[in-house]
């Protein structure tokens, strides 16, 4: 079934920068409108006529939970995730004749209705009409109807699904943390090689950079953070080669270069790694995640030699800081490594934010060791939940990061090149390693980054001057396209 949601030209002009900023939308409707199933929908934006079928389409998206979310007796909350701008200028009415006559009238009159369920067979009708349309609007569907519904993974019976989900986890944070929408890391299939990054599974965008694949034997060498590595490593036993899997985000100026990368067999991985830099302050954090059992009364972990001494390389990887220069440098502490204690309900959704859990300080990791509030029965150390009271939270943590309050002080490029060759192979970790850049005309100061973080709308004023530049064309990281 295709949703299809008309709205006035008033209405769509009101929550334009909504649109642009979050690639979602949410439109609450009578819950016993929606179909019984739970199959993710295609949805089409159209600007709502008087006249039927003038009415173009502007938005394309996809609702992965169909019934919504209950918020009234009689209503649901339905989310268009996945938003993208029609890429070229096609309405209801020109399509009209490639439709079939037993569907037209259906499909044209839900341009005049608020909120329209097309059946099955119209459903494909219409689909089939727009591919046929324009090839860019086709290969638009196509990767929305892959990412409608991604694969499960299944962490319990799995050793590469646990990895992967844990690589997800940081790879969402790092974009959360920039203020990037994370809906498009959902957009994922299961890489063939259970040894390959979770990045190498992620479905290719029509309108974005290319996924890329590259040796780490080279990493960061050049201008551009990724730019210079060598050729893919394919085949052959993991180890010494790197596995480095690069996608690129682009949103309002704003840009994440993101580098996953497996160096040893999934079966030797220790876990993950979230090193995420911001390359103007040249600082980053990094964050090293342990995996607390799904059950809600049986979250916390034991403490053994091998969770000591990866506090210890993590101590190491800290003292490449140096004290801060000058005001924008000035941390609320000397500590840029966290362990984040975290979760995953077994009732995941498909795309969900950070996953639950706890962010602490190495330093206050060992104070915690050293209290009885840790002690177990047989003498032991246990870290979790029920031992732990004060944490940081997933926003609390972002809001930090955001504003620049914790990490490292003037690390270069280069030093954390090493750190993320180290953190790799020789601590058999799965690394995430991501880099914040501001680019082109909008390239932000510090001081412009601390106004982004504070002023209020100030993300809507940016949009709609990029809008204004393009006079609006599509956000940075999408392709302009002609008229069909």
């Amino acid at each position: 079934m295709v949703y299809v949601i008309a709205l006035s030209e008033k209405e769509l002009d009101r929550i334009d920068m909504d649109l642009r900023l979050k690639q979602s939308f949410t439109k609450t409707v009578a819950a016993e409108s929606l179909p019984s199933g739970s199959e993710p929908q295609i949805t089409l934006l159209v600007k709502r006529s008087s006249a039927a079928g003038q009415a173009p389409l502007v938005w394309l998206g996809v609702v992965r939970q169909p019934r919504g979310e209950k918020v009234a007796a009689v209503d649901s909350r339905v989310n268009m995730e996945l938003l993208r701008e029609c890429p070229v200028s096609v309405s209801l009415q020109a399509i009209e004749k490639k439709l079939p006559s037993s569907v037209r009238n259906v499909i044209l009159a839900a341009s005049g209705r608020e909120f329209t369920i097309l059946d099955d067979v119209a459903s494909e009708a219409l689909l089939s009409a727009l591919s046929q349309h324009n090839e860019k609007l086709r290969q638009l569907l196509d990767f929305l109807g892959e990412a409608a519904e991604p694969e499960r993974l299944d962490p319990l019976g799995r050793a590469e699904d646990a990895s992967w989900q844990e690589q997800l986890e940081a790879a969402r944070l790092a974009m959360a943390a920039v203020g990037i929408p994370p809906a498009r890391l959902a957009a994922w299939r299961r890489p063939a090689d259970i040894h390959a990054p979770v990045l190498a599974g992620l479905i290719a965008e029509p309108y974005e950079p290319s996924l890329l694949d590259y040796d780490m034997h080279h990493f960061f060498d050049g201008d551009d953070v990724f730019q210079s590595m060598g050729p893919p490593y394919v085949g052959g036993a993991l180890g010494s080669t790197f596995r480095c899997d690069i996608q690129v985000f682009e949103h309002l100026g704003r840009r994440i270069e993101i580098a996953n990368v497996n160096a040893s067999p999934v079966e030797a991985r220790l876990g993950t790694d979230l090193i995420l830099y911001h390359e103007l302050t040249q600082s980053f954090v990094l964050v090293q995640y342990k995996r607390l059992p799904h059950e809600a009364g049986n979250r916390w972990i034991r403490v053994d030699k091998k969770l000591l001494s990866q506090l210890d390389r993590l101590e190491r990887v800290a003292a490449l800081s140096r004290p801060a220069g000058l005001p924008h440098e000035w941390r609320l502490g000397p500590d840029p490594c966290f362990v984040k204690l975290s979760y995953w309900p077994l009732t995941e959704t498909i795309n969900p934010g950070p996953s639950p859990g706890m962010y602490l300080p190495v330093p206050y990791v060992r104070l915690l060791l050293e209290d009885d509030v840790t002690r177990g029965p047989n003498g032991g150390r246990l870290l979790g939940y029920p031992q732990i009271d004060r944490y940081l939270t997933n926003t609390e943590f972002t809001t930090l990061i955001k504003n620049g309050l914790v990490g490292t002080v003037g690390t270069t490029i280069e030093e954390l090149a090493a750190i993320g060759a180290q953190r790799a192979e020789e601590d058999k970790m799965s690394v995430v390693l991501a880099v914040e850049r501001a680019t082109g005309p909008l390239r932000e100061t510090v001081k412009e980054r601390h106004k982004r973080n504070h002023a209020q709308g100030y993300d809507k004023a940016l949009a709609n001057r990029l809008r204004r530049q393009r006079r609006y064309a599509p956000m940075p990281g999408q392709q302009t396209f002609p008229e069909a």
